[in-house]
């Protein structure tokens, strides 16, 4: 039975498919929990250790001491445990994404600097501090305020003058240093327009098997970029879904991640395709529940498959799937969602999961980084699955209770 150290963040959507996926699989899992949190009993998982993710320099040893069988992979369910993951597969001796390659991928910063080197197409862009309005404003208008390593749209920030340009690099600084991480400044650039497109896909020795491409049908234009609909297969010419393939496979192998899964956002537009970003993890939250559809395995299977050399499915269904990740209205507390019957009851949808408990305190990106739940959809056209998420999502009423300013 291959035996698998899974680094499981303290409130991560994935969790579960992580457990489920290696249940069914015959894997044992030896679950390795984030910080002082200790995972809930109802995973059926005890901890055997509890580490800083975010400290992979007080972690590593740590998890090394208590780590007294051999293991036969390494893998962080999320972005969160990508660095620690990779700096233990060095030590073990194991394949996988090496740490500089993960670091690459993670920093927002350096990944554009990599596609500068390659001469892939990127943004006019600087790294600033929160102070330096000049130097900000030097790659024109409309510009993006980036945290550098921060996700789910969090501490991203369109602005379109000097005033705004200030208030946002003095915001993103903020949402950084809260989310304590260490890079000195943020990531400015130049606004791309265009459709968005993500790519799932599966590396090996530096090959790309691109396992769906995702059309994110609502405008991404700002101020903020949260993050609604995902649908596949997608609509794009097969031409400029071949590029996109190319693009990220290139930036891979330069980065130095040639074997594992991958996840790639980009922007496409009448100049072409534009990578926004690529971490070396499979679609986040429980988006890759809809792989199930196209797939007949979710992201999670997918990624321990790879892991442990076992075979991925020979080709996609040819159904369409999509999935909403539903957005947060305001920033309050959450009282509940309303409307859930009658969500289900819209045709082609298959599954609703709200993720967020009553009593949470949510809110929109650029602060937040979570969603309300997900709506997942199946049909026999993109357009039919897309339609029976907006459907859906019509008839839910979240009852968000704003916080009383003191």
């Amino acid at each position: 039975m291959p035996r698998l150290l899974l680094l499981l963040p303290a409130a991560g959507y994935a969790n579960q498919d992580f457990i489920a996926a290696a249940a069914r699989l015959d894997i044992e899992l030896v679950a390795c929990a984030d910080y002082c949190h200790r995972l809930a009993p109802g995973w059926g998982l005890p901890p055997l250790m509890s580490v800083p993710f975010d400290q992979p320099e007080i972690a590593l040893p740590q998890v090394l001491a208590e780590l007294k069988q051999p293991v036969d992979a390494v893998l962080a369910v999320d972005d969160h445990g990508q660095a620690l993951a990779a700096q233990l597969r060095v030590a073990l001796k194991l394949p996988g994404s090496p740490p500089e390659a993960v670091a690459t991928l993670s920093d927002k910063l350096r990944f554009r600097r990599l596609q500068q080197t390659l001469g892939l197409p990127h943004p006019a862009f600087i790294a600033v501090g929160a102070d330096a309005i000049d130097a900000a404003a030097a790659p024109g208008f409309p510009l993006v305020v980036k945290a550098r390593r921060l996700n789910a749209s969090r501490g991203v920030i369109r602005v379109d003058d000097r005033e705004e340009l200030a208030r946002a690099l003095k915001q993103v600084r903020r949402i950084q240093a809260r989310a304590q991480r260490d890079a000195a400044d943020l990531l400015v650039e130049r606004f791309i327009p265009g459709v968005e497109a993500a790519l799932d896909g599966v590396l090996s020795s530096g090959a790309l098997r691109v396992l769906a491409v995702f059309d994110k049908p609502d405008p991404l234009d700002g101020p903020f970029f949260e993050e609604t609909l995902f649908i596949t297969p997608s609509r794009l010419p097969d031409a400029t879904q071949r590029e996109l393939a190319d693009a990220v496979e290139r930036a891979c192998v330069a980065a130095g991640v040639t074997d594992g899964v991958i996840h790639a956002e980009a922007r496409i537009n009448e100049a072409g395709v534009w990578l926004l970003e690529i971490a070396p993890r499979g679609i986040g939250g429980l988006c890759g529940r809809v792989l199930d559809t196209t797939l007949g395995m979710n992201s999670a299977e997918i990624v321990l498959r790879h892991a442990v050399g076992l075979p991925f499915p020979a080709q996609a269904s040819g159904t369409a799937a999509g999935v909403m990740m539903i957005p947060i209205p305001a920033s309050g507390i959450l009282r509940g969602v309303d409307g859930l019957d009658a969500a289900r009851a819209v045709p082609h949808i298959t599954g609703i999961e709200i993720t967020a408990p009553p009593g949470q305190l949510v809110a929109p990106p650029p602060e937040g980084a979570g969603y309300l739940g997900f709506l997942f959809s199946r049909a026999a056209t993109p357009q039919q699955a897309e339609a029976a998420l907006r459907a859906a999502h019509a008839v839910l009423a979240v009852n968000i209770q704003p916080l009383v300013e003191p």
